[in-house]
């Protein structure tokens, strides 16, 4: 099928035609190969009718080429990529600044008028928008991409690539932002503040108190005793740099609002949660972190991985490992307060998570309304994810493996909440679902489908890219 609102639905011939249109004067040399493989600097390219193997490319700032909107262009690829026959044909997978960019395959239109990451490998080109829609060529970053394939072109004697300027201020980690911390507005942390980092407790909590706009690089390991809580301020960005742990530490997100936390190990939180967002706390985005206590102190001694409760709302949680321990996140809450305050409110998009050898609250839910989607849940003994007291949970695509109740409204006697999308999901050598309540049709807000991996790959997808990673 054509793909519509695009220029992909042009032949070959007119595509070269619009090509020489936008360059103009350009000279001939700005069609030259703009990219160069990593892992052959200093050798001559010769990749014509060569099969390869996945090889990252580097691409040059100056090679750049602006198309339309957010939409920037490189050519040619080395490889050919997708066509009207073969619309998602192509393997390259674009990076900015070592974190995957998505979604693929995207129609064109969607990329000079959306951006926020989508890209399309189209013919012998690269279409591509960066994560926050900045301009590749300028804003400092690194971009590589990596393809297989046959090349048909003959690339250039490599020139070595353009250093990447120091780390930006914002997060390095910026995969594209989707889901309900990108609703009715948006989550941008402490961008634009000049950056500290932190290696002391004392350090820690005066760097991320208040809500001026403000970027926290965690470095080695902070440490609290008992039930230590952080204050966390809005507008706030918290990075770990590489190795970065945060243990016997509680950060509260309370009454705050536009908070991005990644690339933190979490351990040995007690009694309440490693990050505790409450009390009409909003856009909050939590990514590339690691959760962890253990399985020896039991249930009551260690708090869960991460709460959200009390009226909070619009909150992404993407891309985390939660292990080994008895309960991992709790959705909402039934105190009298919370239920008045949870009407309307707890929105919550849970996406490309892994958790194991964990018992159960992969999440749980308590009023509020969750989207889950690519979420890999791995050999559990309690069940996986529960709706309870009129809450919803939309699945998509999840991956269930080994997993004694991967659904459930059946708890503890408490009234029943809803799924919908039960049947996208994978259940491999699982136990039968406890649905007591009608399946129901809801669905989120916003778009999603073009972001969804097949169902059957996300364990692969998941454990490849999810938890921290290389922060210098």
């Amino acid at each position: 099928m054509q793909k519509t609102k695009s220029l992909k639905k042009m032949t070959f011939g007119s595509l070269a035609l619009s090509t020489l249109i936008l360059i103009g004067s350009c000279s001939k040399n700005a069609d030259k190969p703009v990219t160069v493989p990593i892992n052959d600097l200093n050798t001559q390219a010769s990749l014509a009718t060569t099969a390869t193997a996945p090889t990252v490319y580097a691409i040059d700032a100056a090679s750049i080429r602006k198309d339309e909107g957010y939409a920037y262009k490189i050519s040619p690829i080395p490889v050919n990529g997708d066509s009207n026959a073969a619309p998602t044909s192509s393997t390259l997978k674009v990076y900015e600044n070592g974190v995957a960019l998505g979604p693929a395959h995207a129609v064109h239109t969607d990329i000079r008028d959306v951006g926020k990451g989508a890209f399309s490998h189209w013919s012998d080109g690269l279409y591509f928008s960066t994560s926050d829609n900045s301009n590749p060529a300028t804003n400092g970053r690194k971009y590589t991409y990596t393809l297989t394939g046959t090349a048909t072109t003959t690339p250039t004697a490599p020139t070595t690539p353009s250093s990447p300027a120091t780390t930006p201020s914002g997060s390095v980690l910026s995969t594209v932002l989707t889901g309900y911390a990108a609703v009715n507005g948006t989550t941008t942390g402490g961008k634009g503040a000049t950056a500290v980092t932190v290696s002391t407790l004392a350090a820690f909590k005066s760097a991320v108190a208040g809500n001026s706009p403000k970027i926290v690089y965690v470095s080695g390991t902070i440490s609290g005793s008992g039930l230590t809580p952080v204050y966390v301020g809005s507008n706030t960005t918290i990075i770990g740099k590489t190795g970065a742990v945060i243990q016997s530490l509680n950060l509260y997100l309370f009454t705050v609002s536009n908070i991005i936390i990644q690339n933190v190990t979490f351990r040995n939180y007690v009694t309440e949660c490693g990050i505790y967002v409450k009390f009409q706390s909003h856009h909050v985005w939590i990514d590339h972190c690691d959760f962890a206590t253990d399985r020896s102190h039991g249930w009551d001694y260690w708090g869960k991985d991460i709460g959200v409760a009390e009226g909070s709302d619009y909150v992404t949680i993407s891309w985390n490992k939660f292990h080994d321990t008895y309960l991992s996140l709790l959705i909402g809450s039934v105190t009298s307060d919370a239920v008045a305050a949870n009407t309307g409110k707890l929105h919550v998009t849970v996406h490309h998570n892994y958790w194991y050898n964990v018992s159960e609250r992969e999440p749980t839910l308590v009023f509020g309304s969750i989207h889950m989607y690519n979420n890999y849940h791995l050999n559990n003994d309690g069940y996986s994810i529960g709706a309870r007291y009129g809450g919803t949970v939309r699945t998509d695509n999840e991956y269930f493996s080994g997993c004694k109740k991967p659904l459930t409204t059946n708890l503890d006697g408490d009234p029943v909440g809803y799924f919908s999308g039960t049947t996208t999901n994978v259940y491999s050598n699982c136990g039968k679902n406890d649905i007591t309540s009608s399946l129901s049709s809801w669905v989120p807000s916003y778009s999603y489908t073009s972001l969804l991996d097949a169902a059957a790959n996300v364990p692969a997808v998941v454990t490849a890219g999810a938890g921290v990673k290389t922060v210098n």
